[in-house]
């Protein structure tokens, strides 16, 4: 396993399209649920608890050799809002170019030809994750991390925060964030039907208020 391989997978700077993404942060900033760094520490923590348990539950799955187009469909059940189910595979799909480049590999391009338009990406990022050579629990750890992540780093552009007190808050939500990816790690050795399906019925509603706005910072 290389170490430095897990280091460019979760990077911010991978160039899989995370960037133009806000994990549900622009809405949340627009309703004034998100105004400070403790109100962003609450919005990913119930991301984390929901929405990326079960993200990181499906990569891990990928890593560990479970059938991707089975965990597609999977992630599919799991994913209730349209738009969310688009933005997962538009992601998915950008994530599929990236890896394919980086950790090329025949799993990689089977999944490519099998799901065209994309599968969901932490499906993607898992089967990435097991072509870098690396296991069930770093999938999950880079999907947790990119989780609070992403918003994070979107509420710095949304609400002008200090980029200090956005990093604060990711290192105080670090040993959630790894207790989350060793549950995820471990329902995917249990099997498909033993994943996590938290829902975040909220991060349904605003995705798909925000789909419909005509002008937006993020896509999602």
């Amino acid at each position: 396993m290389s170490r430095a391989a897990l280091l460019l997978l979760a990077d911010g700077r991978f160039p899989a399209g995370g960037h133009a993404h806000s994990g549900g942060a622009e809405p949340a900033v627009a309703e004034g649920r998100i105004r400070d760094a403790d109100s962003l520490a609450s919005f990913c923590r119930g991301r984390l608890h929901t929405a990326g348990l079960t993200a990181a539950a499906l990569a891990a799955a990928a890593a560990h050799g479970v059938d991707p187009l089975a965990l597609d469909e999977a992630a599919d059940a799991r994913t209730p809002s349209p738009a969310l189910r688009a933005t997962a595979r538009k992601l998915g799909r950008q994530m599929m170019r990236a890896a394919r480049a980086t950790w090329p590999s025949p799993d990689l391009d089977a999944l490519a030809s099998a799901r065209p338009r994309g599968a969901h990406q932490p499906v993607v990022l898992g089967l990435t994750a097991r072509s870098a050579g690396l296991g069930p629990e770093d999938a999950a750890h880079c999907v947790a991390y990119e989780t609070v992540s992403g918003p994070a780093t979107a509420v710095v552009r949304l609400l002008s925060l200090d980029p200090f007190h956005a990093t604060a808050v990711l290192a105080r939500l670090a040993p959630e964030l790894d207790r989350v990816a060793e549950q995820a790690a471990e329902a995917a050795r249990r099997g498909i039907d033993a994943l996590p399906a938290a829902s975040a019925p909220l991060l349904d509603i605003t995705a798909e208020a925000h789909a419909a706005w005509p002008v937006r910072l993020f896509a999602s």
